[in-house]
């Protein structure tokens, strides 16, 4: 399929959420329910080797040594399924929400205040639930938000217009109450190891597809997003001891680093953090404005791509700026308020 065929489904999928369709799918119904099959095998894998049955919980201050007098600690959230909430570790500072927040706490300076909703198993019809549980105080909205999200939609063969249209809605609540959104996108699930060929192929392709779709809904309601498709694909695939967990479904430790060392420049740009050279596109890494449906194909395609809105909708329809921005380094979380292992919550399917 070429990028302008992938870039027209995408723009069909993100369509169809928007305006109510729900009968366009990911790669054909026959396919993927053969997917689904092979995806439960894999499932019950994971579920047998080496799976935590509880994730760390993270919540707490970063950054304690940033305090000062008078000054609030930055406010940031993390939504989503597993990869969010960070199963498949076992210490606090492995997540990657306690990743995000100590990286943040070190560019802004500031403390920052970690909140995390993320529930394992959760599909994006269950972003609702979470979406009203972080926008429950009014007095204490996130000033950023990050969002992962996808792997299970497409285990479970929710149709992705219904995928998208549930995060759409998420990503413009959350931006009408004031925050800023950052959605990490779609993994490669054809890069779980439990998962063979020919089905590795059409996982790709689904991930891919359904991850270039939610580009576009959420630039669309005004929030960035970060490919983690090819970012959890060749480094993910050429060191699987190393990058999967002992479950081989689950980020590891080292995993967990890489895509929080991806996400990480993002919510610093929302938040005005990153250096302003950074902001303007550099053609050398062949960044640039483009339609949203090619920049949201090239992003899902392409390790720690981020795609954000940056002009009015024009005769070819809404335009993107595509950044690769340089990944830093995260620094390791300093301990949060709870134990070495941190309470825990119960994970899903």
């Amino acid at each position: 399929m070429t990028s302008m065929s992938r870039a027209r489904v995408a723009r069909r999928i993100a369509a169809g959420a928007a305006y109510g369709g729900g009968g366009i799918g990911l790669a054909g119904a026959a396919v993927v329910g053969v997917l689904l099959a092979e995806a439960h095998l894999a499932r019950r894998h994971v579920n047998g080797i080496g799976a935590s049955p509880r994730v760390p919980q993270a919540d707490g201050l970063y950054g304690r040594t940033y305090t000062v007098p008078g000054e609030e600690a930055l406010r940031l959230t993390l939504l989503g399924d597993s990869t969010a909430a960070g199963q498949g570790v076992h210490r606090v500072g492995q997540t990657p929400g306690a990743l995000l927040a100590s990286g943040l706490a070190a560019v802004a300076e500031r403390p920052v205040k970690l909140r995390n909703v993320a529930l394992p198993g959760a599909r994006s019809d269950d972003l609702d639930r979470q979406v009203a549980l972080v926008l429950g105080d009014v007095d204490r909205v996130p000033d950023v938000c990050v969002i992962m999200i996808g792997a299970n939609d497409v285990t479970h063969r929710m149709p992705p217009t219904r995928s998208v249209r549930h995060l759409s809605a998420a990503v413009r609540r959350l931006r009408t109450a004031g925050a800023e959104v950052v959605v990490g996108t779609c993994p490669d699930l054809g890069t779980i190891e439990p998962v063979g060929q020919p089905l590795r192929w059409l996982a790709r392709r689904a991930s891919r597809q359904l991850a270039a779709a939610q580009t576009i809904g959420v630039v669309e309601q005004g929030g960035r997003t970060v490919s983690l498709g090819d970012l959890l694909g060749p480094e993910f695939e050429a060191n699987p001891r190393e990058l999967f967990g002992p479950d081989h479904y689950h980020p590891s430790a080292e995993g967990y680093a890489t895509a929080a060392m991806a996400v990480l420049p993002t919510v610093c740009a929302a938040l005005g953090l990153w250096p302003a050279e950074e902001e303007r596109p550099d053609v050398s890494r062949r960044e640039g404005f483009l339609p949203v449906a090619r920049a949201a194909v090239e992003a899902a395609s392409e390790a720690g791509t981020e795609v954000a809105a940056a002009m009015p909708t024009g005769p070819r329809g809404p335009w993107a700026l595509l950044k690769r921005r340089r990944r830093r380094r995260v620094p390791e979380p300093e301990p949060a308020p709870a134990s070495p292992t941190g309470p825990t919550r119960a994970h899903g399917s």
